[in-house]
Parts: structure tokens; sequence; C-alpha cells
């Protein structure tokens, strides 16, 4: 079997949204398995602690350098579409912190430099979904844009002072956060679901964008229960970072990074 022919069993053994022949597809996980990845990924991150915070440190700065571009350019209104969005491009910006997982499970050393160069399995089609994810959060924010509107009328943004007060003492703000709390989560839904494994998938193996993410769906349904509770573990540690002004992410990030790769390994193992 080739090397492409060996990543396409994720979904050639399949049968159905809701069935499978592989026992490697359908792993009756307990609901709280994901407890276990965040040890796991807590270990890789204190080996070598270094080139994890380093890795963390960039992201919190590319963070704070967009919020700024937003802010400073007038584009404020994006912002907390852009904070919920953030959770559709986290898979993709992790990857380095993959690798050195990976690197750490097969007992190679992985250094700062070589998680900025990796070199996926996939090629450049971890790219090309990296792209889609992108579009996905352009998405997101064309439809948060529309449902301001759609509740406000074409009015100016009233700012960060003032957005407060407009979500929170009116009815159509209360109105807005539960249709917008409930269209969002769909999308972060669905970008968590093709995104949550295909992406550690394409840096493992060779295989195209679109399979990687059809199989994460399908991983993500055949192990449905805890990856709701994995992804609700994900979102409060989120909360946590936009809590301390995005400062937690420096440790946040790597640990949720290097748990996610425990997470594909525990849902998706390799063919014997």
């Amino acid at each position: 079997m080739g090397e492409t022919d060996t990543s396409y069993w994720l979904l050639s053994e399949t049968s159905g949204i809701g069935e499978t022949r592989d026992p490697e597809l359908q792993r009756h996980l307990p609901l709280f398995e994901g407890i276990r990845w965040l040890k796991a990924g807590w270990r890789d991150f204190w080996n070598r602690p270094g080139s994890s915070i380093a890795y963390g440190l960039g992201v919190f700065l590319l963070s704070i350098l967009f919020v700024w571009t937003l802010v400073a350019f007038g584009r404020d209104y994006i912002l907390f579409p852009s904070f919920a969005g953030f959770v559709i491009v986290a898979p993709f910006l992790a990857i380095g912190l993959y690798e050195k997982s990976r690197a750490i499970g097969e007992g190679r050393e992985a250094g700062f430099g070589s998680m900025l160069r990796v070199r996926p399995s996939a090629g450049a089609q971890v790219f090309f979904t990296g792209l889609l994810l992108c579009m996905l959060l352009l998405l997101w924010h064309r439809a948060a844009v529309l449902l301001w509107a759609l509740f406000f009328g074409v009015t100016a943004f009233p700012g960060l002072d003032g957005v407060v007060g407009a979500l929170f003492g009116t009815y159509y703000g209360w109105t807005m956060l539960v249709v917008g709390t409930t269209i969002g989560g769909l999308f972060a839904a669905f970008a968590f679901a093709i995104s949550v494994f295909s992406v550690p998938m394409m840096l493992d193996r060779r295989v195209d964008a679109l399979t990687a993410m059809a199989a994460s769906m399908k991983l993500v349904w055949n192990n449905f229960e805890p990856m709701i509770a994995w992804g609700a573990m994900v979102l409060v540690l989120f909360a946590v970072c936009v809590a301390t002004g995005l400062i937690g992410m420096i440790v946040i990030f790597p640990l949720l990074g290097h748990a996610t790769w425990h997470a594909y390994r525990a849902v998706a193992r390799s063919e014997a």
C-alpha cells in the first residue's frame, strides 16, 4: 500500500457518517478523555519549554498586533467577531506545536527553529487548508456585520465603550446576542470539525486537504460526546486568554497545541 493509499484509509473504511468498520475510527473514548490530552500536552510543554513559550509568545504578539491594527484603522467593529473566529484558524497556527509533540513521541529533538520550518507530509495541501479556514473566518466577519445591520440598522459602530451598553442595555442587543451566538456557534462547530484533526493529519500523512477535512469530520462524529467535552475545554481556556488581555495565550496556546496532537493520535492512530 502506497503512502497516499495509507492516508486514505480513514475514508475508505467508513460505511456512513455514524458507522465504521475500522476499530481505529470508533474508539468509544471516555467523556472527559480531553483531560488526559491536556496532561500529555503539559508534559510536552515542559520538554524543552523555551521553544513552546517562544511559540506562544509569537502568537500573542501577532494577536496584539492584529488588535492594534483593527483599532488604529477604525475596524474595531469586527474585534469581537475576530476573537470568536480565532478558534477557526488556531489549528493551522499551531502546526509547529504539533511538530514538537510528534518529535517527542518519536524520540527526536524539536527546537524552536524546526517548529518554524515544518515540512508537512501533505506538502502544500496544508496551506490550502489554511486558506479555506481564512475564507471561513472572512465569511463569519461578513455575517457578523450583517447581523449588526439587521438589528441596529445602517448606523455607525458606537465604539468599544458604547457597544457594551448597546448589546446588554437594549432588547435588540440581547436578541442579537442570542442570534449571533447561535450562528457563531454553528460556524465554530463546523470549523472545529473540519480542522481539529485535518491539520495534524496532513503533518503526519500524505493526504489532500479535502480528504483530511472530511476524515476529521467523521472522526469527530464517531467520538461525538468526548469531542463536545474537548471543545468546551478549549473554549474555557480561550476565555481565560481573553480575560487576561491575551497574556494567557503565551502558555495556553502551546498547551492546547500539544494536547491537540495527542487528541489526534488517540482518535486516529496510524495503521499497524
